[in-house]
């Protein structure tokens, strides 16, 4: 669609909410808040973590003598528009700048030793690594040495298996057929 000169345009809006409602809710101490919660590295457009919704949220009016939480809702635009009860909440600029820098990399370093570097393996036990060692060590003419000493009590074993013990043909049964029973086709 083309642009002509009759059609309308939206006019320029501000970009922060300039209101005077002031929320009934104590003022929120920066000092109180944790220090990953804040941004304040570009102190014109500083932001944090609302308490209630856990949204970030930009600080409005920096530059007035009362700055507060804008007006926002509580979970996803069009959805469930519901207003928050953090908003319009007055700040309480407890915190210099410097100061959140420092308490951000006190956080930062504290959270580092924390977590662990490197995962090291569970250490094997003497016995568990001489069979491991060992193992590593085998040649195919050395397992084949294993298998010639392991062959006649394989052999043994099968035998056992197969001898029929005494009294196991009941008395008055047909009896079970022992030769080997073939498939022949037709011949057609």
């Amino acid at each position: 669609m083309a642009m002509t000169a009759a059609m309308p345009t939206a006019k320029e809006r501000p970009r922060r909410t300039r209101t005077k409602r002031v929320s009934a809710r104590p003022a929120l101490k920066l000092s109180q808040l944790a220090p990953s919660h804040i941004d304040l590295r570009d102190p014109l457009k500083a932001v944090l973590v609302c308490e209630d919704c856990g949204t970030w949220v930009p600080i409005t009016g920096i530059n007035s003598r009362v700055q507060k939480l804008v007006p926002h809702h509580t979970g996803k635009a069009h959805a469930d528009a519901i207003h928050c009860r953090g908003s319009n909440r007055r700040i309480d600029w407890d915190l210099t700048i410097p100061e959140w820098r420092q308490a951000l990399t006190d956080a930062i370093t504290e959270a580092s030793s924390r977590t662990a570097t490197t995962v090291l393996p569970k250490p094997f036990s003497p016995q568990t690594n001489r069979v491991l060692q060992a193992r590593a060590e085998r040649t195919a003419a050395g397992r084949g040495a294993d298998w010639k000493v392991v062959l006649p009590r394989v052999a043994d074993a099968d035998k056992a298996r197969r001898a029929v013990p005494a009294g196991d043909a009941p008395a008055e049964a047909r009896s079970v057929p022992t030769d080997h029973l073939t498939i022949q086709r037709l011949a057609s």
